[in-house]
């Protein structure tokens, strides 16, 4: 079984190269963000036409996540099991993470898989900061109150969280700012803590891999970029992770791409073979770490 997880910025604006990627990597489980839809205006039937059911939780102009799958779809949580209680300011996103779609999980395959999308934060120690830890907070008490570490889990998503300093294309630049402050990956600890691995490090420990690079400055071609999307598994799951891979070439082309790539991982077998395109970028990597 093949999981992937996706930061779309923007399902309707994405929706092209969604079932582009579709087809080139052959998920059987694609989890979702950023969708930016109503439930209401999740496109369904797209999903169907290519053989996928899909479960969505939005809101509009902002958020969404969603979970589209070919192996069932079942048990469907959403917000940690509550609803979403009415934003006090709804024209400010980030500040109020418990109102706003960020969470979505269900049974697919006999995995519960659960698609996340954390506050971004914006500026350490604003109240967005503050929000995005509370929210990180809420995470782990679900877990802890809801999951079981000795069950097949995968929690993925766009957690705006660089574990390490491996994973930011420069630690001296990034530190200070959000995504690598010691109390944002404290609080990505706590959850593998709880019983989670990165399941794209046990297979790749090499640097200069990344899932999200800035539009502005040339940053993708320069492959300045963050490490930010995650696949995090239980021990059941990591047993028979064989593969993991960011999509590189998913961030190409046209129609525009996100600016984020997918992660996908396989389970048991190898999947749809796809080249990921990152032989340029290590080329790259390499050239600018000998200067």
């Amino acid at each position: 079984m093949r999981i992937a997880t996706w930061n779309v910025n923007s399902l309707k604006a994405r929706l092209e190269k969604v079932t582009w990627w579709l087809e080139r990597a052959k998920p059987d489980v694609l989890l979702m963000q950023e969708t930016k839809l109503a439930d209401a205006d999740a496109p369904a039937d797209a999903f169907h036409s290519a053989g996928y059911d899909l479960a969505h939780h939005g809101e509009g102009r902002w958020n969404g996540v969603a979970i589209a799958s070919r192996v069932g779809l079942a048990e469907v949580v959403t917000n940690f099991g509550e609803p979403l209680r009415p934003p006090a300011t709804p024209d400010i996103p980030d500040d109020e993470p418990l109102a706003e779609a960020r969470m979505i999980s269900a049974v697919c395959g006999g995995v519960r898989v659960v698609s996340l999308y954390a506050p971004n934060g914006r500026a350490v120690g604003s109240p967005f900061y503050q929000a995005k830890l509370a929210w990180f907070d809420r995470l782990a008490r679900w877990l802890a109150a809801a999951a079981d570490p000795e069950q097949p889990l995968v929690l993925g998503g766009d957690f705006n969280v660089a574990p390490e300093d491996v994973d930011v294309w420069d630690p001296a630049v990034c530190h200070g700012g959000t995504h690598v402050s010691e109390p944002e990956r404290l609080a990505l600890g706590r959850l593998c803590a709880w019983g989670l691995v990165d399941a794209y490090r046990l297979h790749h420990r090499e640097p200069g891999r990344y899932t999200w690079w800035d539009y502005r400055a040339g940053n993708f071609h320069k492959n300045f970029g963050m490490r930010i999307d995650h696949l995090l598994v239980t021990a059941r799951v990591a047993k028979r992770t064989m593969w993991a891979e960011i999509d590189r070439e998913a961030r190409k082309g046209k129609p525009v791409p996100s600016d984020h790539a997918p992660l996908a991982i396989d389970l048991d077998q190898p999947g749809h073979p796809f080249d990921a395109g990152w032989t340029g970028a290590d080329e790259r990597t390499a050239a600018r770490r000998a200067h």
